[in-house]
Protein backbone atom coordinates (compact mmCIF):
# COMPACT_ATOMS: atom_id res chain seq x y z
CA UNK A 1 0.00 0.00 0.00
CA UNK A 2 1.53 2.97 -0.99
CA UNK A 3 0.57 6.68 1.08
CA UNK A 4 1.48 9.96 0.04
CA UNK A 5 1.98 12.28 2.74
CA UNK A 6 1.30 15.82 2.17
CA UNK A 7 3.59 18.73 4.30
CA UNK A 8 2.04 21.56 2.68
CA UNK A 9 3.18 25.01 3.47
CA UNK A 10 0.82 27.31 5.33
CA UNK A 11 1.29 31.11 5.22
CA UNK A 12 -0.46 34.01 5.88
CA UNK A 13 1.05 35.81 2.39
CA UNK A 14 -0.57 33.28 0.67
CA UNK A 15 -4.51 33.31 0.28
CA UNK A 16 -7.06 30.48 0.96
CA UNK A 17 -8.36 29.96 -2.65
CA UNK A 18 -4.68 29.69 -3.99
CA UNK A 19 -3.48 27.36 -0.97
CA UNK A 20 -6.84 25.35 -1.63
CA UNK A 21 -6.11 25.17 -5.65
CA UNK A 22 -2.38 24.40 -4.82
CA UNK A 23 -3.07 21.22 -2.45
CA UNK A 24 -5.52 20.16 -5.42
CA UNK A 25 -2.24 19.94 -7.59
CA UNK A 26 0.00 18.17 -5.23
CA UNK A 27 -2.63 15.91 -4.95
CA UNK A 28 -3.29 14.88 -8.96
CA UNK A 29 0.60 14.35 -8.91
CA UNK A 30 0.19 11.40 -6.46
CA UNK A 31 -1.45 9.58 -9.09
CA UNK A 32 -0.13 5.86 -8.04
CA UNK A 33 -0.71 6.16 -4.17
CA UNK A 34 -3.61 4.78 -2.79
CA UNK A 35 -3.71 6.89 0.13
CA UNK A 36 -3.02 10.93 0.43
CA UNK A 37 -3.17 12.47 3.29
CA UNK A 38 -2.91 16.48 4.13
CA UNK A 39 -2.59 18.07 7.43
CA UNK A 40 -4.79 19.83 9.84
CA UNK A 41 -6.36 23.27 8.98
CA UNK A 42 -4.28 23.68 5.83
CA UNK A 43 -6.70 26.15 4.30
CA UNK A 44 -6.57 29.06 7.13
CA UNK A 45 -3.68 27.71 9.49
CA UNK A 46 -4.52 25.82 13.04
CA UNK A 47 -3.48 28.95 15.10
CA UNK A 48 -4.95 31.80 13.04
CA UNK A 49 -7.31 31.94 15.47
CA UNK A 50 -9.08 35.54 13.65
CA UNK A 51 -9.27 34.20 10.35
CA UNK A 52 -11.73 31.70 11.61
CA UNK A 53 -14.69 32.73 11.63
CA UNK A 54 -14.21 34.56 8.12
CA UNK A 55 -12.74 31.40 6.51
CA UNK A 56 -15.91 28.95 7.73
CA UNK A 57 -17.17 27.14 5.16
CA UNK A 58 -20.38 24.54 5.26
CA UNK A 59 -19.42 20.79 5.36
CA UNK A 60 -20.11 20.78 1.10
CA UNK A 61 -18.07 24.37 0.60
CA UNK A 62 -15.25 24.83 -1.84
CA UNK A 63 -12.63 23.39 0.42
CA UNK A 64 -15.01 19.58 -0.05
CA UNK A 65 -15.58 19.80 -3.48
CA UNK A 66 -12.28 21.09 -4.71
CA UNK A 67 -11.01 18.05 -2.52
CA UNK A 68 -13.72 15.76 -3.75
CA UNK A 69 -12.60 16.56 -7.67
CA UNK A 70 -8.92 16.06 -6.88
CA UNK A 71 -9.34 12.97 -5.36
CA UNK A 72 -11.08 11.76 -8.71
CA UNK A 73 -8.36 13.02 -10.79
CA UNK A 74 -5.97 11.06 -9.15
CA UNK A 75 -7.87 7.94 -8.27
CA UNK A 76 -6.76 8.33 -4.59
CA UNK A 77 -8.33 7.77 -1.12
CA UNK A 78 -7.89 11.79 -0.09
CA UNK A 79 -8.25 12.12 3.50
CA UNK A 80 -7.93 16.17 2.85
CA UNK A 81 -6.92 17.36 6.00
CA UNK A 82 -9.21 19.40 7.81
CA UNK A 83 -11.09 22.80 7.32
CA UNK A 84 -12.98 25.41 9.43
CA UNK A 85 -16.60 23.70 9.07
CA UNK A 86 -19.45 26.13 10.01
CA UNK A 87 -22.52 24.28 10.67
CA UNK A 88 -26.40 24.65 10.23
CA UNK A 89 -26.76 26.03 13.48
CA UNK A 90 -24.03 28.52 13.40
CA UNK A 91 -21.46 26.24 15.47
CA UNK A 92 -17.64 25.91 14.47
CA UNK A 93 -16.04 22.59 14.18
CA UNK A 94 -12.54 21.16 13.30
CA UNK A 95 -13.34 19.09 10.40
CA UNK A 96 -11.75 16.38 8.07
CA UNK A 97 -12.93 14.64 5.20
CA UNK A 98 -12.15 11.65 3.63
CA UNK A 99 -12.74 11.00 0.04
CA UNK A 100 -12.96 7.68 -2.25
CA UNK A 101 -11.06 7.45 -5.44
CA UNK A 102 -13.93 8.47 -7.16
CA UNK A 103 -14.24 11.44 -5.23
CA UNK A 104 -17.46 10.84 -2.99
CA UNK A 105 -17.04 11.52 0.51
CA UNK A 106 -16.80 8.59 2.87
CA UNK A 107 -16.46 9.94 6.26
CA UNK A 108 -16.42 13.55 7.91
CA UNK A 109 -14.75 13.60 11.58
CA UNK A 110 -14.77 16.61 13.97
CA UNK A 111 -12.09 16.58 16.59
CA UNK A 112 -12.94 15.94 19.79
CA UNK A 113 -10.07 17.66 21.83
CA UNK A 114 -10.00 21.45 21.00
CA UNK A 115 -6.93 23.07 21.82
CA UNK A 116 -5.85 26.07 23.67
CA UNK A 117 -7.33 26.05 27.25
CA UNK A 118 -9.16 29.06 27.25
CA UNK A 119 -8.74 30.70 24.36
CA UNK A 120 -8.18 29.84 20.22
CA UNK A 121 -9.91 26.92 19.28
CA UNK A 122 -11.11 25.87 22.70
CA UNK A 123 -13.21 28.51 23.00
CA UNK A 124 -13.64 29.29 19.39
CA UNK A 125 -15.45 25.89 18.23
CA UNK A 126 -17.09 22.49 19.21
CA UNK A 127 -16.27 19.19 20.00
CA UNK A 128 -16.43 16.69 17.96
CA UNK A 129 -18.43 13.37 19.55
CA UNK A 130 -18.20 10.44 17.47
CA UNK A 131 -15.01 8.58 16.93
CA UNK A 132 -14.78 7.62 13.07
CA UNK A 133 -13.05 4.97 10.88
CA UNK A 134 -13.11 4.27 7.49
CA UNK A 135 -12.71 0.88 5.16
CA UNK A 136 -9.92 1.11 2.79
CA UNK A 137 -9.38 -2.35 0.17
CA UNK A 138 -5.96 -2.33 1.75
CA UNK A 139 -6.67 -1.55 5.86
CA UNK A 140 -8.97 0.42 8.38
CA UNK A 141 -8.42 4.18 9.21
CA UNK A 142 -9.00 5.77 12.56
CA UNK A 143 -9.22 9.29 12.23
CA UNK A 144 -7.44 11.39 14.88
CA UNK A 145 -6.66 15.65 14.47
CA UNK A 146 -3.61 17.09 16.18
CA UNK A 147 -4.09 17.47 19.92
CA UNK A 148 -6.30 14.21 20.08
CA UNK A 149 -2.34 12.61 19.43
CA UNK A 150 -2.05 13.51 23.51
CA UNK A 151 -4.71 11.52 24.39
CA UNK A 152 -4.65 7.63 23.81
CA UNK A 153 -7.76 6.53 25.21
CA UNK A 154 -8.86 7.86 21.78
CA UNK A 155 -6.97 5.77 19.79
CA UNK A 156 -7.81 2.92 21.53
CA UNK A 157 -11.26 3.03 20.68
CA UNK A 158 -10.29 3.38 17.40
CA UNK A 159 -8.29 0.14 17.72
CA UNK A 160 -11.54 -0.85 18.94
CA UNK A 161 -13.39 -0.24 16.48
CA UNK A 162 -11.28 -1.62 14.04
CA UNK A 163 -8.69 0.70 13.07
CA UNK A 164 -5.48 -0.57 12.00
CA UNK A 165 -3.82 2.77 10.55
CA UNK A 166 -3.85 5.35 12.58
CA UNK A 167 -3.76 8.99 10.61
CA UNK A 168 -3.09 12.18 12.07
CA UNK A 169 -3.55 15.24 10.70
CA UNK A 170 -1.87 17.97 12.38
CA UNK A 171 -0.49 21.83 13.02
CA UNK A 172 1.87 20.73 15.30
CA UNK A 173 4.16 23.34 16.38
CA UNK A 174 7.87 23.29 16.44
CA UNK A 175 8.42 23.93 19.88
CA UNK A 176 7.47 21.14 20.74
CA UNK A 177 8.58 18.83 17.71
CA UNK A 178 9.67 16.49 20.24
CA UNK A 179 6.71 15.02 21.60
CA UNK A 180 5.18 14.75 18.11
CA UNK A 181 7.43 12.32 17.27
CA UNK A 182 7.47 10.46 20.82
CA UNK A 183 3.70 10.49 20.66
CA UNK A 184 3.45 9.33 17.10
CA UNK A 185 5.42 6.23 18.37
CA UNK A 186 3.85 5.79 21.42
CA UNK A 187 0.39 5.65 19.93
CA UNK A 188 2.23 2.96 17.34
CA UNK A 189 3.13 1.09 19.52
CA UNK A 190 0.47 0.81 22.13
CA UNK A 191 -2.11 -0.12 19.16
CA UNK A 192 0.19 -2.46 17.49
CA UNK A 193 -1.16 -0.27 14.46
CA UNK A 194 0.64 2.21 11.70
CA UNK A 195 0.46 5.66 12.41
CA UNK A 196 0.64 8.56 9.37
CA UNK A 197 0.75 11.70 11.07
CA UNK A 198 1.31 14.79 8.92
CA UNK A 199 1.61 18.17 10.04
CA UNK A 200 2.51 21.47 7.72
CA UNK A 201 5.19 23.62 7.48
CA UNK A 202 5.69 27.49 7.50
CA UNK A 203 4.58 29.85 10.51
CA UNK A 204 0.28 31.16 10.85
CA UNK A 205 -0.48 32.92 13.91
CA UNK A 206 2.84 33.71 14.10
CA UNK A 207 3.56 30.14 15.31
CA UNK A 208 6.51 28.22 13.51
CA UNK A 209 5.47 24.94 12.33
CA UNK A 210 7.11 21.73 13.18
CA UNK A 211 6.59 19.95 9.78
CA UNK A 212 8.40 16.52 10.33
CA UNK A 213 5.42 14.42 9.15
CA UNK A 214 6.19 10.94 9.72
CA UNK A 215 4.60 7.28 9.14
CA UNK A 216 5.33 4.27 12.03
CA UNK A 217 5.39 1.50 11.63
CA UNK A 218 3.07 -1.15 14.08
CA UNK A 219 6.56 -2.47 16.02
CA UNK A 220 6.95 1.92 16.39
CA UNK A 221 9.57 2.17 13.91
CA UNK A 222 10.07 5.26 12.10
CA UNK A 223 9.44 4.10 8.62
CA UNK A 224 9.83 7.26 6.97
CA UNK A 225 10.57 11.27 8.38
CA UNK A 226 9.69 14.64 6.41
CA UNK A 227 12.28 17.79 7.13
CA UNK A 228 10.81 20.95 8.05
CA UNK A 229 9.51 22.52 4.67
CA UNK A 230 6.84 21.99 2.56
CA UNK A 231 7.59 17.96 1.03
CA UNK A 232 5.39 14.94 0.02
CA UNK A 233 6.39 12.22 1.87
CA UNK A 234 5.63 8.90 0.11
CA UNK A 235 5.96 5.80 1.78
CA UNK A 236 5.38 1.60 0.89
CA UNK A 237 2.96 0.16 3.91
CA UNK A 238 2.71 -3.21 4.50
CA UNK A 239 -1.05 -4.02 5.81
CA UNK A 240 -0.36 -7.71 6.61
CA UNK A 241 2.63 -6.29 9.25
CA UNK A 242 -0.04 -5.18 12.07
CA UNK A 243 -1.45 -8.93 11.68
CA UNK A 244 2.30 -10.37 12.01
CA UNK A 245 2.59 -7.73 15.51
CA UNK A 246 -0.48 -8.70 17.01
CA UNK A 247 0.50 -12.04 16.23
CA UNK A 248 3.59 -12.01 17.56
CA UNK A 249 3.59 -9.91 20.74
CA UNK A 250 -0.11 -10.13 21.84
CA UNK A 251 -0.42 -7.69 24.00
CA UNK A 252 -3.79 -6.52 23.21
CA UNK A 253 -4.98 -9.67 24.27
CA UNK A 254 -4.06 -9.17 27.67
CA UNK A 255 -6.08 -6.14 28.38
CA UNK A 256 -8.12 -6.09 31.53
CA UNK A 257 -11.37 -4.12 31.43
CA UNK A 258 -13.89 -3.30 33.47
CA UNK A 259 -11.47 -3.00 36.49
CA UNK A 260 -13.19 -1.08 39.42
CA UNK A 261 -11.51 1.19 42.63
CA UNK A 262 -11.51 -0.44 45.42
CA UNK A 263 -13.23 0.92 48.56
CA UNK A 264 -11.28 3.26 50.40
CA UNK A 265 -10.79 1.97 53.67
CA UNK A 266 -12.16 3.53 56.71
CA UNK A 267 -9.51 5.26 58.83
Amino acid sequence: MRASLIQIAVDSDESVNSRRERAASLIVAQRGSDLVVLPELWPVGAFAYTEFADEAEPLRGPTHDVMAKAAAEAGVWLHAGSFVERADDGTLYNTSLVFTPDGERAAAYRKIHRFGFDKGEAVMMGAGEELVTVALPETTLGLATCYDLRFPELFRGLVDAGARTLVVAAGWPERRRAHWTLLARARAVENQAYVLAVGTSGTHGGIQQAGHSLAVDPWGEVVAEAGADEEVLTVELDPAKVDTVREDFPALKDRRLGLTRPPRAMP
